[in-house]
């Protein structure tokens, strides 16, 4: 396993600033679930990151808060539980990360409202007709 989580191409976390609890996972599964810490409950301290520069900080904190929390125990293996856990905070944090592409407004252009006009007028003609009796 590597010695940082890479979440964007500048955006890296050292895995000593993560918070790894591990704890019984509840449900069906017998003596291997009742003696076997399998559960993983992975922890990062957003405000508290030495790594995050100050944009990226603000921007983690408005949509994800000051701590982030992902709680894993979908095998039964502890390993795979926290290569997934490590895998979803990844992804939480990318998504978080986003900046989204501010929208520039755009109008129709005249040829196309002629289209549009022409399009309307024609399918009036047609439903005009429908109403017509065959004497009209």
């Amino acid at each position: 396993m590597a010695d940082e989580l890479r979440v964007t191409r500048s955006c890296t976390i050292p895995l000593e600033e993560l918070e790894w609890r591990f704890v019984a996972s509840g449900g069906p599964g017998g003596q291997h679930a009742n003696r076997s810490n399998t559960k993983v409950e992975l922890t990062f301290d957003v405000e508290g990151s030495p790594s995050l520069g100050p944009i990226q900080r603000a921007r983690l904190l408005e949509r994800l808060g000051p701590v982030v929390r992902v709680v894993v125990d979908d095998e039964r293996s502890q390993l795979r539980n926290r290569d997934l856990a490590l895998e979803r905070l990844r992804s939480r944090l990318a998504a978080a990360l986003v900046v989204p592409k501010s929208r520039r407004p755009t109008k129709p252009s005249k040829a196309a409202n002629q289209r549009r006009l022409d399009a309307k007028r024609r399918r009036s003609d047609i439903k005009r007709r429908r109403q017509m009796g065959p004497d009209d």
